[in-house]
């Protein structure tokens, strides 16, 4: 299953679909929505979060073994680093090693002063990479203090996000090589909205690759897409979410026809992200496709 996702991902046309779990003690409905609408015939592996902006969801490793048994697909389970210390992480990895939760997205996580849990406090040992250093001990058969294990841990596939843009564009480089030194083989970026900004995020990658890691060529560029369908959420990712660029043209264009009505407004936004998703599927066909769980809009999206 996981040797399939990688060999899409280094060698052909690879899209995973974000799912986040959510504020309740069944994730069973999410997946039956994916199964009415066949996403899992569009798709060629999930993922799920962990937690997000420090609200409290239901567990992402969990669903990810209810979304990998039901659809025989492989998923990204998210991990951050707010809710664990090294302890917590090992344990989680060697419970979810067993039944083939293998897939690891490491995340630093979003802070613990944003949650909607009272006087909740971030334990953050270290960014992400160290969790991607675990999972290369796990790899090697011992714990993060060098402890072999009694049996060698299945082997686990880390990844690893970024920004997708930055004023100066060399702080991204700088930060693929440490995920690439790490040991990530796949780098999931924040959403882009530009063919130019794709492009650049892409050479980027290359000089990264270069400049560190000649010995690890297997560590790809995954290019994050999320639809926008709305003015508002144009505006809110323009102005307060740091490490995204949405261009004066799309806000433009949802503005006029936000002017004209909800379905133009939809209607807009729905072709600018469709439009964007597949001439980046023609550039680069390494896609994760987040949509919080709009599944309609991501089937209009994906077919």
């Amino acid at each position: 299953m996981f040797d399939t996702l990688i060999d899409k991902l280094q060698n052909g046309t690879y899209i995973t679909l974000e799912t986040t779990p959510g504020h309740s003690p069944q994730f069973t409905p999410t997946v039956d929505k994916i199964e009415s609408l066949d996403l899992q015939n569009l798709v060629d592996g999930f993922s799920t979060t962990d937690n997000p902006l420090a609200k409290l969801k239901y567990n992402a490793l969990f669903a990810a073994k209810i979304l990998q048994e039901r659809f025989n697909k492989p998923v990204i389970a998210t991990m951050s680093m707010r809710d664990r210390n090294k302890i917590g992480l090992q344990s989680d990895l060697l419970g979810a090693n067993e039944v083939d939760i293998r897939a690891i997205l490491a995340l630093t996580g979003d802070p613990a002063t944003i949650s909607d849990q009272p006087h909740a406090k971030g334990v953050f040992e270290a960014d992400s990479s160290l969790l991607l250093d675990i999972i290369s001990a796990f790899n090697s058969g011992m714990d993060y203090g060098g402890k072999p294990f009694t049996h060698k841990p299945q082997e686990l596939y880390p990844f690893a996000v970024v920004n997708s843009y930055a004023k100066n564009p060399k702080t991204l480089q700088k930060k693929m090589q440490k995920k690439m030194k790490h040991g990530a083989i796949g780098i999931i970026t924040q959403p882009v909205y530009d063919l130019e900004n794709a492009k650049q995020l892409l050479a980027l990658k290359e000089a990264a690759n270069q400049e560190c890691c000649n010995e690890n060529k297997s560590t790809e560029l995954i290019l994050g897409i999320f639809p926008i369908t709305k003015l508002r959420t144009a505006q809110f990712l323009s102005a307060h979410v740091p490490g995204i660029n949405v261009p004066d043209s799309w806000i433009e264009a949802l503005r006029v026809a936000s002017e004209k009505g909800i379905e133009e407004e939809y209607k807009v936004g729905f072709e600018l992200s469709k439009n964007l998703f597949d001439d980046i599927k023609k550039l680069h066909p390494k896609i994760h496709l987040m949509t919080a769980n709009q599944f309609q809009l991501a089937h209009d999206i994906l077919v």
